[in-house]
């Protein structure tokens, strides 16, 4: 007998209209079971009580911490438990907390687990400490320790980074010195080398030099003794810093912008940050090239800052890297950083100390056009400067070079 086909749609239909029913009154099975559990500890919870000393250490506590009760269930718990995702409702969500909970509730010994989960497509590191508080009751604390693991790994890098860093330098240094003892019947070998050897020891000692630098910066907080620093001032003294190198290399270096700006901070690192960008702008530009300083207040949404731009016209950063020029060590064109000195730590002392003054670090590049780097900072008001002010009309527009071609053109900000 040859059945329609109709008829197989219609029992295949009604095959899948079955499983689907069956799927949801499973579903909704274990939701109702779930929901029966939690009524079961919550029951018991109301059974047990947290003494009032050990409620009031919770309250206070700003770590993850709850009181576990004799069934598995949580009696109280602080906020940040539950922002990490180990408990929801009244229930211990993490079955590696939750094996640590029962281990010490059957020997009444306390123990501690290292743990790992994965929250909102983040990575969390996690220590859980599990200690019995009375006869009924436990004790669970739960320390975040991303945070220091994340360090320890950088610290790890930056250790494993200086190494290599050094031996080039060091290296050269070396090998220089050799080279000149054997060619000591040769003047113009020795003139060569030690031209050469002054080099890499001019390099050598800016690597050291900007490695304290990180280091020193990493330690002091310029917010804690904060003090009011003229933009003005530190443009000047970046721009001095540089002077020489941008005779040499024939690059002009222009200042432009609103004057009378102010900031709170340490004049010294802000320096430090200005020079930097303007270093790097020189040193990417060809003979002949342009860099301008300038500066301007900006407001963004409803904060108010000073923004302190470096402006080139040289050979830009290719799309796929801007996104790791502030990474330490890193150099976008490592042949001309090592010819020219770069040591790739002078954009990551700049994100760091734009961090530290509560800004950051914002830029725009185009292979072949140039490249504008940005500090903001927040605005100071203790000096205002007039609204009829000439100055303000005839300055107050951050120069850009080749502007017509920074439409479409790649950008991204650096937070701190």
């Amino acid at each position: 007998m040859i059945w329609p086909v109709n008829a197989y749609l219609a029992a295949g239909g009604g095959l899948l209209v079955g499983l689907l029913l069956g799927i949801a009154v499973m579903l909704l099975r274990v939701q109702q079971r779930r929901a029966q559990e939690d009524r079961l500890r919550v029951e018991m919870a109301a059974r047990v009580t947290v003494r009032p000393e050990v409620s009031q250490v919770l309250s206070v506590l700003r770590s993850g911490a709850m009181v576990v009760g004799p069934h598995d269930e949580v009696l109280q718990s602080t906020a940040q438990a539950r922002t990490l995702g180990v408990v929801r409702g009244a229930r211990v969500v993490v079955p590696a907390v939750l094996t640590l909970v029962r281990k010490v509730r059957e020997d009444r010994q306390s123990r501690s687990t290292e743990l790992d989960l994965k929250r909102d497509g983040l990575s969390l590191h996690l220590m859980a400490r599990v200690a019995p508080l009375d006869d009924r009751t436990l004790l669970v604390l739960v320390e975040d320790r991303t945070a220091a693991r994340r360090v320890d790994e950088t610290r790890r890098d930056f250790v494993a980074n200086i190494s290599h860093e050094l031996k080039t330098p060091i290296g050269a240094v070396t090998l220089l010195a050799e080279t000149l003892e054997e060619a000591a019947d040769s003047p113009d070998d020795v003139r060569r080398f030690a031209r050469r050897l002054q080099v890499e020891g001019a390099r050598l000692s800016d690597l050291v030099r900007q490695i304290i630098d990180l280091s020193r910066l990493q330690s002091d907080d310029p917010l804690l003794d904060q003090n009011e620093v003229l933009v003005d001032d530190v443009i000047g003294d970046a721009v001095d810093r540089n002077r020489v190198d941008a005779d040499d290399r024939h690059v002009a270096l222009t200042v432009a912008g609103t004057s009378g700006l102010e900031v709170l901070g340490d004049e010294e690192q802000l320096t430090v940050a200005v020079a930097n960008l303007i270093e790097n702008a020189i040193m990417y530009s060809e003979r002949g090239a342009r860099v301008a300083v300038a500066a301007r207040a900006v407001v963004l949404g409803e904060e108010d800052f000073v923004e302190i731009s470096v402006s080139d016209n040289g050979i830009g950063i290719p799309e796929d890297e801007v996104e790791r020029i502030f990474e330490r060590f890193y150099r976008v064109d490592y042949a001309r950083s090592r010819d020219n000195g770069g040591t790739g730590l002078g954009l990551s002392i700049v994100k760091h100390i734009a961090a530290a003054h509560g800004g950051y670090v914002h830029v725009w590049s185009k292979l072949g056009q140039g490249s504008t780097f940005t500090i903001r900072i927040p605005q100071h008001y203790e000096r205002e400067v007039a609204a009829d002010d000439p100055s303000v009309d005839d300055h107050d527009t951050m120069y850009q070079l080749d502007a017509s071609g920074a439409r479409g053109a790649h950008s991204q900000e650096v937070e701190g």
